[in-house]
């Protein structure tokens, strides 16, 4: 089998990118770095090559991940908030810088507000002095709320979001950068196209990630039982990190100006209680019981409860799928942090 960089690249035909300078915002991070990943291993095995910049906070952890830079590779370390405008001759731009800790939001939510309005009003601005043929925001399933039944959520569906709800910070301004992008878009000409990314997973997860597909990978490679501080109701699609590459891929290259695309794998569609249970069964030893112990959801930063169906009919027009279904997304996550551990 191919690994997920050789994937990326052949369903993506990065080849139409040779001789472009591509720009990832959020490089470190688990999007970000499968992102930069897939296009140094293309440089690694072409003889023409795709101009990288990684947008990074910390140098010292990108060189760990990414290395030092080359004559088609360099860095602007900068923290979003803080980027000028300043032409580097960028042509298309994946800005995937945001805070993604449900703690934060309920804990720092004004900062995580900032973060993100900020961030993608500077990043914009950025855009508007470089050659962009084509830029993508990576927006969130969680802009539509918290719908409660199966129904199938198209990218025209609205958004039942209590703004009384310090948590509503993160998918709030999610909305509004979205907006901004499409002002940008409207006012500017900017190329902007916007991906509304579901619950992503794969290799690259940090073995302490608190979210719950790594919190019940610990567990199976720890041999402990699953305790789900909710009663696992909340129904949504997941997607393997490749796939969630190929899609973004597929829209910067592919995708109109100014429209929206869910990603998410359809066939993956279960509740947090039924995605446990598949992990627990994934232990050899069939050991691992999964416990319900539930604590108050604002604490935590959890989402209310909900039914989060994405449909994904407008990006597979493009030519996108998902390839790689849940139980074998959680098995390669586990091998990958059991190798990190």
């Amino acid at each position: 089998m191919k690994n997920d960089f050789q994937y990326i690249i052949d369903f993506c035909n990065l080849d139409k990118l040779t001789g472009k300078t591509v720009l990832i915002t959020g490089a470190t991070g688990l999007i970000g770095k499968t992102l930069v990943k897939s296009l140094l291993y293309y440089n690694k095995k072409n003889i023409k090559k795709i101009n990288v910049i990684a947008c990074v906070r910390n140098l010292k952890k990108a060189e760990k991940i990414f290395g030092e830079e080359t004559s088609d590779f360099h860095y602007l370390i900068t923290d979003i908030c803080q980027l000028k405008s300043e032409n580097l001759g960028v042509n298309l731009i994946v800005h995937a810088a945001s805070q993604t800790s449900s703690k934060s939001f309920v804990k720092y939510p004004v900062e995580t507000i900032d973060i993100a309005i900020t961030g993608t009003k500077n990043i914009l601005e950025f855009a508007r002095v470089n050659p962009v043929e084509s830029f993508v925001y990576l927006s969130s399933m969680e802009v539509y709320g918290t719908p409660q039944t199966d129904e199938k959520i198209s990218e025209t569906h609205g958004t039942n979001l209590d703004t009384t709800q310090v948590r509503t910070c993160y998918p709030e301004s999610k909305r509004m950068c979205e907006n901004l992008c499409i002002a940008y878009s409207g006012e500017y000409q900017l190329p902007v196209r916007i991906v509304r990314l579901t619950q992503t997973f794969g290799p690259g997860v940090n073995y302490y990630d608190g979210r719950v597909f790594a919190e019940f990978a610990r567990c199976q490679i720890e041999h402990k039982d699953i305790v789900l501080n909710t009663a696992g109701k909340t129904k949504r699609s997941y997607l393997y990190t490749a796939d969630a590459a190929t899609a973004i891929f597929t829209v910067l290259l592919k995708g109109e100006n100014g429209e929206a695309y869910n990603v998410a794998n359809e066939s993956s569609y279960c509740s947090i209680y039924e995605m446990a249970q598949m992990v627990a069964a994934l232990d050899k030893d069939s050991s691992i019981k999964v416990v319900i112990k539930e604590k108050d959801p604002k604490i935590y930063g959890y989402a209310p409860t909900l039914h989060m169906n994405l449909s994904t009919e407008k990006i597979r027009k493009l030519g996108w799928k998902a390839s790689v279904g849940l139980k074998e997304s959680l098995r390669r996550l586990i091998i990958s942090m059991t190798e990190k551990e």
